[in-house]
């Protein structure tokens, strides 16, 4: 254990240089980080090689027992940062009830609990997913078993805390806040501190974030003892092999040159970001109705719809997801080509986040921003935030116009589905996939066969 312990001085002083100086001596695996064989195993089964920039800096220091603030870009390899430093406490000292993951939204949560499964699988640890949209019941069921580690959304988890008879979190040894800016941002501030009043002072608190805002400084300061700052990235950056464009529209062509770019780019797979649920759910139609295999995802449909939409992106059942913003981060989908910010984020650090699920673990990716005469102002402060001026995406305008009459069609066809759906989901209280929706898919087929160019 020698080495495991002469590696903390070195990682512990990079507090103020971290971003500046990565590349010192880097430890080549992750048993030169002091992870233990058996994890060390695991880490070889789920094709780990070796260890990210964000991993060699936090783990020999929570292996340490020190409290850690990981500042790294999204899709760096967080994820195992904090879950092997507490697999292997867990191994030197058994016992339920050890760790809380809190994250902002359910898939999230869901991802994290496979990855803790599969490095814990060979030793035996059970963890827990506590979060909204699922039955409470089977969560208490679930809770009562007293898994090894939980992860869960504030909000269920109160609910869990204050509801739940002989449920507490009094014997807690390791608290992450994954996420922690979005955590915040999604106004969970209360949650969090009841959290923190019925967990014991004496843990070891890991809090990870893409960007340091003053609401997570006010967190660290309540939550965090004497922390070691992990940094990866100084400034807000996008990775080095992501290809980032914009192309500058008149508003009401949008959905014209949204297909025109699924055709020029064909064979690529797509995440397309919306502002909302409502135009997610109308694009996806849409693109259905032109012959597209697109599928939604969005914080409106069941928990089990939106698990199902991503696992058959994630199988290359689909080829186009169309998300809001609850889908632009934290979310493992190894295969997206390209990202189109079909509606601008309002906020510039959600670019960041968004085309952050493309050109992942060292792989190329393409971005195109869609810009309006409406989005102007939010698209500069964009180009200010990353530091750089974005090329325009090569099109030909003329082959965008024939394809508006064609649209034109699907987009009223979408409107007649969405009002069907709007009686269906009243009548029913459920939402749809929209895969159900063959009536008017059947109206549609004759104008499809009018399609030329794909």
């Amino acid at each position: 254990m020698a080495a495991g312990g002469e590696e903390g001085p070195t990682a512990a002083e990079p507090e103020a240089g971290a971003a500046e100086e990565p590349e010192v001596q880097e430890p080549r695996s992750f048993k030169d980080l002091g992870v233990t064989d058996v994890l060390c195993e695991a880490c070889d089964q789920l094709g780990w090689k070796i260890p990210t920039k964000i991993q060699v800096e936090a783990i020999p220091v929570a292996l340490q027992g020190r409290d850690i603030i990981g500042l790294a870009e999204t899709g760096s390899g967080k994820t195992g940062a904090f879950a092997l430093p507490i697999l292997q406490a867990l191994l030197e000292t058994p016992q339920r009830l050890f760790a809380l993951v809190l994250t902002p939204t359910r898939e999230l949560a869901f991802q994290i609990s496979e990855q803790f499964e599969a490095l814990g699988s060979s030793i035996g640890v059970h963890s827990t997913v506590i979060v909204g949209g699922i039955d409470t019941m089977s969560q208490s069921l679930a809770l009562a078993k007293k898994p090894h580690v939980i992860i869960a959304t504030p909000g269920r988890l109160v609910d869990h805390l204050e509801n739940t008879k002989g449920f507490n979190l009094r014997a807690l040894k390791f608290l992450v806040m994954d996420e922690a800016d979005r955590i915040l941002n999604m106004d969970f501030e209360t949650e969090v501190d009841k959290i923190l009043k019925v967990i014991p002072r004496d843990r070891k608190t890991f809090l990870f974030s893409a960007t340091m805002t003053k609401k997570v400084q006010k967190l660290q300061r309540a939550a965090l003892k004497n922390p070691v700052k992990c940094a990866v990235s100084s400034k807000y950056q996008t990775v080095e092999k992501l290809q980032q464009y914009y192309i500058f529209i008149p508003s009401k062509f949008k959905d014209s040159y949204l297909v025109y770019i699924l055709n020029e780019l064909a064979g690529n797979s797509f995440m397309i970001f919306c502002s909302t649920c409502n135009n997610t759910q109308r694009t996806a139609l849409l693109l259905r109705n032109l012959g597209f295999t697109a599928i939604p995802l969005h914080g409106q449909m069941s928990q089990n719809k939106r698990l199902g939409s991503l696992n058959k992106f994630k199988a290359k059942a689909r080829s186009i997801l169309l998300a809001t913003d609850v889908a632009s981060r934290g979310l493992d989908i190894p295969h997206v080509d390209v990202v189109i910010n079909f509606d601008i984020p309002t906020h510039s650090k959600d670019y960041i986040h968004r085309v952050g699920r493309t050109a992942r673990a060292g792989r190329s990716g393409k971005s195109i921003t869609f810009v309006t005469q409406y989005d102007v102002e939010l698209f500069q402060r964009i180009e200010h935030l990353i530091g750089k001026k974005l090329p325009a995406f090569p099109m030909q305008e003329e082959e965008v116009m024939i394809l508006t009459e064609r649209v034109a069609e699907a987009q009223r066809f979408a409107r007649m589905e969405m009002r069907e759906q709007g009686e269906k989901k009243r009548s029913r209280n459920d939402d749809d996939d929209t895969e159900e929706a063959i009536g008017v898919r059947n109206k549609v087929a004759g104008g499809k066969k009018k399609k030329r160019k794909a």
